[in-house]
């Protein structure tokens, strides 16, 4: 059977009508697949990550809701877990403030150092204690309002998980020399401060504001317990990408193949 010549020349001018919608074809699939595989992907990992968080977030709130540890109980579960991160621990002991060393830091919007200072305790051992914060222009001891304190002291801190490297390349390298850090890489600071990092306990602490000791000098409780959890945010987005996605794809696949000629 012969096809009339003027009904296929009107279908051949419709079909080269400027304008006129084409079907989709592979490479609209592939890259609608794609696309889609990639938003639903990063979605599931968000939803992993926002789990994480929570579950960290709630640790941490247990574990400083929880008694002061002796330093003995806080090295048997470092030893057990490798984590004692916001663990409350019990000191007392004298501070050498000779070897004192800085780590530049904020607290309220103001730029600063916290003071790190080895605490050598009445049983021999020795822990690096963030005793707090002081402003800029207090990092040279000989500028502050008040005497270093060399009796002993008691007072309760947070247990903190040394880091085993640099948080990432636009951190500054860490100034030993000067005794100011960027980063807290334990095993330097021990070493700077004249200390054997082998002796030393193998977690820092921070003086807890609670229970800071009664003495005038830097701003104790500094310790930053509150974690940002954006994960539902971003969980919602890639997710409300994909389904915009597959809307309007389906939207245009259902419009081309219903489209009259």
């Amino acid at each position: 059977m012969t096809s009339n010549p003027k009904t296929a020349g009107k279908r051949q001018a419709v079909e080269q009508e400027p304008g006129r919608r084409r079907r989709p074809g592979l490479l609209f699939y592939t890259i609608t697949i794609a696309a889609l595989v990639i938003l639903v992907a990063l979605g599931s990992w968000q939803v992993r990550r926002l789990e994480w968080k929570e579950n960290l977030i709630a640790t941490i709130e247990q574990r400083m809701r929880g008694a002061p540890l002796t330093l003995d109980e806080a090295l048997a579960l470092w030893r057990k877990t490798g984590d004692v991160d916001y663990v409350p621990i019990r000191l007392s002991g004298v501070f050498d403030h000779t070897k004192e060393q800085d780590y530049l830091a904020t607290h309220q919007g103001a730029s600063g150092w916290y003071l790190y200072a080895p605490l050598t305790t009445a049983d021999g051992k020795t822990i690096i204690v963030n005793r707090g914060f002081v402003p800029y222009d207090l990092k040279d001891a000989s500028n502050r309002p008040w005497k270093p304190v060399d009796r002993p002291v008691e007072f309760v801190a947070l247990a903190r998980n040394p880091l085993f490297e640099k948080p990432g390349w636009v951190v500054p390298d860490n100034d030993p020399a000067n005794a100011t850090w960027y980063w807290k890489d334990m095993p330097s600071m021990a070493t700077a401060m004249g200390l054997d990092p082998e002796k030393v306990t193998p977690f820092f602490a921070d003086i807890a504001l609670s229970d800071a000791p009664p003495i005038e000098g830097p701003i104790a409780g500094v310790t930053r317990v509150n974690l940002p959890n954006n994960h539902l945010q971003y969980v919602i987005t890639w997710f409300g990408l994909a389904a915009a996605l597959v809307l309007v794809a389906g939207y245009y696949v259902w419009r081309a193949r219903n489209e009259k000629d």
